[in-house]
Protein backbone atom coordinates (compact mmCIF):
# COMPACT_ATOMS: atom_id res chain seq x y z
CA UNK A 1 0.00 0.00 0.00
CA UNK A 2 1.01 3.49 -1.11
CA UNK A 3 0.15 5.99 1.37
CA UNK A 4 1.03 10.00 0.54
CA UNK A 5 -0.41 11.92 3.05
CA UNK A 6 -0.57 15.85 3.24
CA UNK A 7 2.51 15.89 0.86
CA UNK A 8 4.20 19.60 -0.03
CA UNK A 9 7.33 19.50 -2.00
CA UNK A 10 8.95 23.34 -2.95
CA UNK A 11 11.22 24.33 -4.69
CA UNK A 12 12.77 27.76 -3.87
CA UNK A 13 9.42 29.82 -3.49
CA UNK A 14 7.51 27.13 -6.39
CA UNK A 15 5.36 24.93 -4.61
CA UNK A 16 5.07 21.96 -6.94
CA UNK A 17 3.16 19.57 -4.68
CA UNK A 18 0.56 21.05 -2.13
CA UNK A 19 -0.67 18.78 0.42
CA UNK A 20 -1.34 16.40 -1.65
CA UNK A 21 -3.39 13.19 -0.17
CA UNK A 22 -4.01 9.96 -2.09
CA UNK A 23 -3.58 6.32 -1.51
CA UNK A 24 -2.94 3.94 -4.36
CA UNK A 25 -3.23 -0.35 -3.22
CA UNK A 26 -1.62 -3.28 -4.53
CA UNK A 27 -2.12 -4.84 -7.80
CA UNK A 28 -3.43 -1.81 -10.04
CA UNK A 29 -2.02 -0.02 -12.52
CA UNK A 30 -2.54 3.97 -12.06
CA UNK A 31 -2.27 6.29 -14.55
CA UNK A 32 -1.18 9.84 -13.16
CA UNK A 33 -2.36 12.14 -15.57
CA UNK A 34 -2.29 16.30 -15.51
CA UNK A 35 -1.56 19.60 -17.18
CA UNK A 36 2.43 20.58 -17.41
CA UNK A 37 3.68 21.58 -14.51
CA UNK A 38 1.15 19.46 -12.32
CA UNK A 39 3.44 17.89 -10.22
CA UNK A 40 3.65 14.59 -12.04
CA UNK A 41 7.12 13.96 -12.09
CA UNK A 42 7.88 15.56 -9.00
CA UNK A 43 5.35 13.54 -7.01
CA UNK A 44 6.90 10.00 -8.90
CA UNK A 45 10.63 11.42 -7.44
CA UNK A 46 9.42 12.05 -4.02
CA UNK A 47 7.74 8.22 -4.13
CA UNK A 48 11.29 7.27 -5.19
CA UNK A 49 12.96 9.18 -2.40
CA UNK A 50 14.86 10.89 -4.58
CA UNK A 51 13.26 13.97 -3.08
CA UNK A 52 12.56 14.79 0.24
CA UNK A 53 9.49 16.02 1.42
CA UNK A 54 8.94 19.59 2.50
CA UNK A 55 5.86 18.14 4.40
CA UNK A 56 3.45 15.38 4.77
CA UNK A 57 4.86 12.00 3.52
CA UNK A 58 5.01 9.39 1.46
CA UNK A 59 5.08 5.19 2.92
CA UNK A 60 5.10 2.49 1.61
CA UNK A 61 3.51 -0.35 3.68
CA UNK A 62 3.73 1.95 6.86
CA UNK A 63 7.36 2.66 6.01
CA UNK A 64 8.75 6.29 4.50
CA UNK A 65 10.64 5.86 1.01
CA UNK A 66 12.96 8.76 2.16
CA UNK A 67 16.66 7.21 2.68
CA UNK A 68 15.27 4.13 3.48
CA UNK A 69 17.36 1.22 1.14
CA UNK A 70 15.00 -1.50 2.10
CA UNK A 71 11.97 0.65 0.91
CA UNK A 72 14.08 1.52 -2.46
CA UNK A 73 15.28 -2.07 -2.73
CA UNK A 74 11.66 -3.08 -3.87
CA UNK A 75 10.42 -0.50 -6.52
CA UNK A 76 12.29 0.98 -9.10
CA UNK A 77 11.81 4.23 -10.97
CA UNK A 78 11.95 4.78 -14.81
CA UNK A 79 12.44 8.77 -15.23
CA UNK A 80 11.35 10.48 -18.54
CA UNK A 81 15.25 10.27 -19.14
CA UNK A 82 16.74 7.43 -18.42
CA UNK A 83 20.17 7.36 -16.29
CA UNK A 84 23.21 5.24 -17.47
CA UNK A 85 26.42 4.93 -16.93
CA UNK A 86 29.08 6.16 -19.16
CA UNK A 87 29.87 4.11 -21.95
CA UNK A 88 27.50 1.26 -20.07
CA UNK A 89 26.30 -1.59 -21.64
CA UNK A 90 23.15 -2.99 -20.52
CA UNK A 91 24.59 -6.50 -19.51
CA UNK A 92 27.06 -3.79 -17.38
CA UNK A 93 24.20 -1.86 -16.00
CA UNK A 94 22.82 -5.74 -14.96
CA UNK A 95 26.17 -6.16 -13.10
CA UNK A 96 25.40 -3.11 -11.65
CA UNK A 97 21.57 -3.71 -10.65
CA UNK A 98 22.19 -7.59 -9.50
CA UNK A 99 24.52 -6.13 -6.43
CA UNK A 100 22.10 -3.33 -5.67
CA UNK A 101 18.77 -4.97 -5.68
CA UNK A 102 17.74 -7.64 -3.60
CA UNK A 103 14.87 -9.43 -5.86
CA UNK A 104 17.33 -9.13 -9.42
CA UNK A 105 16.15 -12.34 -11.43
CA UNK A 106 18.95 -13.38 -13.90
CA UNK A 107 16.57 -15.91 -15.74
CA UNK A 108 14.16 -12.73 -16.28
CA UNK A 109 16.63 -10.22 -17.40
CA UNK A 110 17.64 -12.90 -19.99
CA UNK A 111 14.26 -13.73 -21.00
CA UNK A 112 13.64 -9.56 -21.32
CA UNK A 113 16.64 -9.18 -23.41
CA UNK A 114 15.51 -11.56 -26.04
CA UNK A 115 11.76 -10.19 -25.71
CA UNK A 116 13.48 -6.70 -27.01
CA UNK A 117 15.51 -6.03 -29.79
CA UNK A 118 18.32 -4.47 -28.32
CA UNK A 119 22.01 -6.07 -28.88
CA UNK A 120 22.58 -5.91 -25.06
CA UNK A 121 26.42 -5.48 -25.66
CA UNK A 122 26.25 -2.25 -27.29
CA UNK A 123 27.24 0.68 -25.72
CA UNK A 124 23.52 2.46 -24.32
CA UNK A 125 25.23 6.17 -24.71
CA UNK A 126 24.90 5.36 -28.68
CA UNK A 127 21.27 4.26 -28.28
CA UNK A 128 17.99 6.19 -29.75
CA UNK A 129 15.85 7.70 -26.96
CA UNK A 130 13.79 4.93 -27.64
CA UNK A 131 15.99 2.30 -27.30
CA UNK A 132 17.82 3.75 -24.07
CA UNK A 133 14.24 3.39 -22.75
CA UNK A 134 13.63 -0.36 -23.86
CA UNK A 135 16.87 -0.28 -22.26
CA UNK A 136 15.89 0.64 -19.25
CA UNK A 137 12.58 -1.15 -18.52
CA UNK A 138 14.40 -4.61 -19.56
CA UNK A 139 16.72 -3.30 -16.30
CA UNK A 140 13.46 -2.46 -14.22
CA UNK A 141 11.30 -5.54 -15.01
CA UNK A 142 14.65 -7.70 -14.17
CA UNK A 143 14.93 -5.97 -10.33
CA UNK A 144 11.38 -7.97 -9.82
CA UNK A 145 9.83 -4.73 -8.03
CA UNK A 146 6.84 -4.43 -5.66
CA UNK A 147 6.43 -1.04 -7.33
CA UNK A 148 6.84 0.37 -10.48
CA UNK A 149 7.14 4.16 -11.23
CA UNK A 150 7.51 5.17 -14.83
CA UNK A 151 7.90 8.75 -16.17
CA UNK A 152 6.59 9.16 -19.74
CA UNK A 153 7.12 5.70 -20.49
CA UNK A 154 5.60 5.13 -24.02
CA UNK A 155 7.65 8.37 -25.47
CA UNK A 156 9.98 7.17 -28.48
CA UNK A 157 8.54 3.72 -28.24
CA UNK A 158 7.07 1.76 -31.47
CA UNK A 159 4.03 0.69 -32.19
CA UNK A 160 4.99 -3.41 -31.53
CA UNK A 161 7.00 -2.04 -28.82
CA UNK A 162 4.01 -0.28 -27.04
CA UNK A 163 1.93 -3.24 -27.15
CA UNK A 164 4.76 -5.62 -25.72
CA UNK A 165 5.16 -2.98 -22.58
CA UNK A 166 1.29 -3.30 -22.02
CA UNK A 167 1.28 -6.98 -21.91
CA UNK A 168 4.62 -6.85 -19.54
CA UNK A 169 3.25 -4.60 -16.92
CA UNK A 170 -0.18 -6.29 -16.91
CA UNK A 171 1.72 -9.45 -16.51
CA UNK A 172 3.56 -8.26 -14.06
CA UNK A 173 0.17 -7.58 -11.97
CA UNK A 174 -1.48 -10.39 -12.84
CA UNK A 175 1.01 -12.45 -11.49
CA UNK A 176 2.95 -10.79 -8.55
CA UNK A 177 0.13 -8.03 -7.94
CA UNK A 178 2.57 -5.40 -7.80
CA UNK A 179 1.66 -1.75 -8.43
CA UNK A 180 2.62 0.35 -10.97
CA UNK A 181 2.57 4.25 -11.51
CA UNK A 182 2.60 5.42 -14.93
CA UNK A 183 2.93 9.40 -15.54
CA UNK A 184 2.21 10.27 -19.12
CA UNK A 185 0.50 12.78 -21.32
CA UNK A 186 -0.50 9.72 -23.54
CA UNK A 187 -4.00 9.23 -22.53
CA UNK A 188 -5.06 7.10 -24.93
CA UNK A 189 -1.83 4.68 -23.87
CA UNK A 190 -3.09 4.74 -20.16
CA UNK A 191 -6.91 4.39 -21.09
CA UNK A 192 -6.02 0.92 -22.56
CA UNK A 193 -3.79 -0.19 -19.72
CA UNK A 194 -4.79 1.63 -16.29
CA UNK A 195 -7.50 0.61 -14.04
CA UNK A 196 -7.07 3.83 -11.94
CA UNK A 197 -6.38 7.26 -12.12
CA UNK A 198 -5.34 10.23 -10.56
CA UNK A 199 -5.63 13.50 -12.07
CA UNK A 200 -3.42 16.06 -10.74
CA UNK A 201 -3.62 20.23 -11.11
CA UNK A 202 -1.41 23.21 -9.51
CA UNK A 203 0.25 20.32 -7.39
CA UNK A 204 -2.77 18.71 -6.35
CA UNK A 205 -5.11 15.56 -6.71
CA UNK A 206 -8.42 16.47 -8.04
CA UNK A 207 -9.45 13.15 -8.46
CA UNK A 208 -8.33 9.51 -7.89
CA UNK A 209 -10.73 7.08 -9.11
CA UNK A 210 -11.54 3.84 -10.78
CA UNK A 211 -11.36 4.30 -14.70
CA UNK A 212 -14.60 2.76 -15.32
CA UNK A 213 -16.40 4.21 -12.63
CA UNK A 214 -15.08 7.80 -13.88
CA UNK A 215 -16.24 6.85 -17.37
CA UNK A 216 -19.83 5.89 -16.08
CA UNK A 217 -20.19 9.07 -14.17
CA UNK A 218 -19.54 11.22 -17.00
CA UNK A 219 -21.47 11.33 -20.29
CA UNK A 220 -21.33 13.05 -23.51
CA UNK A 221 -24.57 13.91 -24.79
CA UNK A 222 -25.52 15.00 -28.96
CA UNK A 223 -29.47 15.81 -29.52
CA UNK A 224 -30.93 18.16 -31.95
CA UNK A 225 -33.84 20.12 -30.65
CA UNK A 226 -36.52 22.54 -33.04
CA UNK A 227 -37.09 24.74 -31.59
CA UNK A 228 -34.03 25.21 -29.59
CA UNK A 229 -34.13 24.67 -25.74
CA UNK A 230 -35.53 27.16 -23.40
CA UNK A 231 -32.58 28.45 -20.75
CA UNK A 232 -34.04 27.24 -18.24
CA UNK A 233 -34.22 23.75 -19.70
CA UNK A 234 -31.43 22.08 -18.27
CA UNK A 235 -31.92 23.09 -14.69
CA UNK A 236 -30.90 20.39 -12.36
CA UNK A 237 -28.40 18.92 -14.81
CA UNK A 238 -24.74 19.39 -13.84
CA UNK A 239 -23.76 20.05 -17.31
CA UNK A 240 -20.05 20.44 -17.38
CA UNK A 241 -19.75 21.79 -20.83
CA UNK A 242 -22.01 22.48 -23.92
CA UNK A 243 -21.87 23.58 -27.02
CA UNK A 244 -24.29 24.53 -29.72
CA UNK A 245 -24.27 24.59 -33.12
CA UNK A 246 -27.75 26.14 -35.02
CA UNK A 247 -29.79 22.91 -33.55
CA UNK A 248 -27.21 20.77 -32.91
CA UNK A 249 -26.20 20.46 -29.09
CA UNK A 250 -23.39 18.46 -27.57
CA UNK A 251 -23.06 18.18 -23.71
CA UNK A 252 -20.77 16.98 -21.31
CA UNK A 253 -22.83 16.12 -18.37
CA UNK A 254 -22.31 14.26 -14.46
CA UNK A 255 -25.44 11.99 -13.20
CA UNK A 256 -26.88 9.03 -13.86
CA UNK A 257 -27.33 7.97 -17.70
CA UNK A 258 -30.72 6.74 -17.77
CA UNK A 259 -31.96 9.86 -16.04
CA UNK A 260 -29.55 12.23 -18.13
CA UNK A 261 -31.98 10.60 -21.25
CA UNK A 262 -35.17 11.29 -19.73
CA UNK A 263 -34.67 14.86 -19.23
CA UNK A 264 -33.64 15.70 -22.50
CA UNK A 265 -36.41 13.52 -24.28
CA UNK A 266 -38.70 15.22 -22.50
CA UNK A 267 -37.81 18.40 -24.64
CA UNK A 268 -38.59 16.35 -27.62
CA UNK A 269 -35.21 16.36 -29.36
CA UNK A 270 -35.34 15.98 -33.15
CA UNK A 271 -32.78 13.23 -32.31
CA UNK A 272 -30.37 12.32 -29.55
CA UNK A 273 -27.17 9.85 -28.48
CA UNK A 274 -25.36 9.24 -25.74
CA UNK A 275 -21.61 8.70 -26.79
CA UNK A 276 -18.32 6.60 -24.78
CA UNK A 277 -16.04 9.64 -23.47
CA UNK A 278 -12.33 8.52 -23.94
CA UNK A 279 -10.15 9.61 -21.35
CA UNK A 280 -9.00 12.33 -23.29
CA UNK A 281 -12.38 14.00 -23.18
CA UNK A 282 -12.95 13.35 -19.30
CA UNK A 283 -9.56 14.93 -18.72
CA UNK A 284 -10.46 18.10 -20.51
CA UNK A 285 -13.65 18.04 -19.10
CA UNK A 286 -11.94 17.94 -15.63
CA UNK A 287 -9.22 20.13 -16.38
CA UNK A 288 -11.58 23.06 -17.46
CA UNK A 289 -13.89 22.17 -14.31
CA UNK A 290 -10.61 23.24 -12.13
CA UNK A 291 -10.03 26.62 -13.89
CA UNK A 292 -7.72 25.65 -16.40
CA UNK A 293 -8.82 27.83 -19.68
CA UNK A 294 -8.58 25.44 -22.53
CA UNK A 295 -10.20 28.28 -25.29
CA UNK A 296 -7.89 30.99 -23.90
CA UNK A 297 -4.96 28.63 -25.01
CA UNK A 298 -5.85 27.36 -28.36
CA UNK A 299 -6.78 30.93 -29.04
Amino acid sequence: MLEIKELTKKFGQKVALDRMTCSIGEGCIFGLVGSNGSGKSTLLRTIAGIYRPDGGSVEVDGKPTFENSQIKGQMFFVPDFPYFFHQATIRDMAKFYCNLYPGWDPMRFEELCRMFPLDENSRIINMSKGMQRQAALILALATRPTLLLLDEVFDGLDPVIRQLLKRLLAQEVGERNITILIASHNLRELEDLCDHVGLLHKGGVIFERDLDELKLGIHKIQAAFMPSLEPDALEGLDVVKQEVRGSLYSFVIRGQREEILERLHARNPVFIEALPLTLEEVFISEMEVAGYDLDHIIK
